[in-house]
């Protein structure tokens, strides 16, 4: 009966040490799987940037073409108007002999240059607020198609795991089970070919029926194990997947606020500070959440 009761005393401890090395595993898998998605994050949010600076490049080269075509157009017109202003003016002192001649055509091309003026400031403002819509739509549209993305990304990511974590783990409870049900059976068979009136009936019934609890007490143990590492996992990718859409979505807030309002250097400020404050209070609960996982799978375990 020693060798049974060290037997009953070891068995649990290994079972322990089975379940401690899946959930350092998972742990591991999930380590490695949030570093993949912040790789991902890291590579897109360049790719956002590049766009970014593309698109303003092409828009300011678009300006200058514009503003140029513009002025050139005006001049044109300008020069084209004072030509005819002074034709006109020397048939008119031709035909009459007016003295005032040169006040007209002074009075006539500072008219045109003020028109003029006034032409390239609507056209250049029109085109500036043009741009700036259209920077900001385009900023939207790729922070939402990097959100997007990155929730794919994650949720795919997650599920391949989850559904790797779960077939290992069900086929070590099978595995085990299978080698228990073999001792069982090589023990039943045991006492059957034993003689009825053997005195080590009663030891052998006794085996028995450790091994049936032990059993037990290990697949209820798996099961346990198993559960508490699939909660852990979700908990902790639900943690992770709400992590990255709160920083792409506060990186879209700032980048839509910074373009519209640029030109106001406190509004900027203010918007730093805001989004320093967010992202460290995200983080902050995605640290307690993390301790209390654990902590509680500890709790199960023990």
């Amino acid at each position: 009966m020693q060798g049974l009761g060290k037997h009953e005393n070891t068995f649990p401890n290994k079972v322990v040490v089975v379940v401690v090395v899946v959930v350092v595993v998972v742990v591991v898998v999930v380590v490695v799987v949030v570093v993949v998605v912040v790789v991902v994050v890291v590579v897109e949010v360049g790719v956002v940037v590049v766009v970014v600076v593309v698109v303003v490049v092409v828009v300011v080269v678009v300006v200058v073409v514009v503003v140029v075509v513009v002025v050139v157009v005006v001049v044109v017109v300008v020069v084209v108007v004072v030509a005819v202003v002074v034709v006109v003016v020397d048939v008119v002192d031709v035909v009459v002999d007016d003295d005032d001649d040169d006040v007209v055509v002074v009075v006539v091309v500072v008219v045109v240059v003020v028109v003029a003026v006034e032409v390239v400031v609507v056209v250049v403002v029109v085109v500036v607020v043009v741009v700036v819509v259209v920077v900001v739509v385009v900023v939207v549209v790729v922070v939402v198609v990097v959100v997007v993305v990155e929730v794919v990304v994650v949720v795919v990511v997650v599920v391949v795991v989850e559904v790797v974590v779960v077939v290992v783990v069900v086929v070590v409870v099978v595995v085990v089970v299978v080698v228990v049900v073999v001792v069982v059976v090589v023990v039943v068979v045991v006492v059957v070919v034993e003689v009825v009136d053997d005195d080590d009936d009663d030891v052998v019934v006794v085996v028995v029926v450790v091994v049936v609890v032990v059993v037990v007490v290990v697949v209820v143990v798996v099961v346990a194990a198993v559960v508490v590492v699939v909660v852990v996992v979700v908990v902790v990718v639900v943690v992770v997947v709400v992590v990255v859409v709160v920083v792409v979505v506060v990186v879209v807030v700032v980048v839509v606020v910074v373009v519209v309002v640029s030109s106001s250097s406190i509004v900027v400020v203010v918007v730093v500070v805001v989004v320093v404050v967010v992202v460290v209070v995200v983080v902050v609960v995605v640290v307690v959440v993390i301790v209390v996982v654990i902590v509680v799978v500890v709790v199960v375990i023990r």
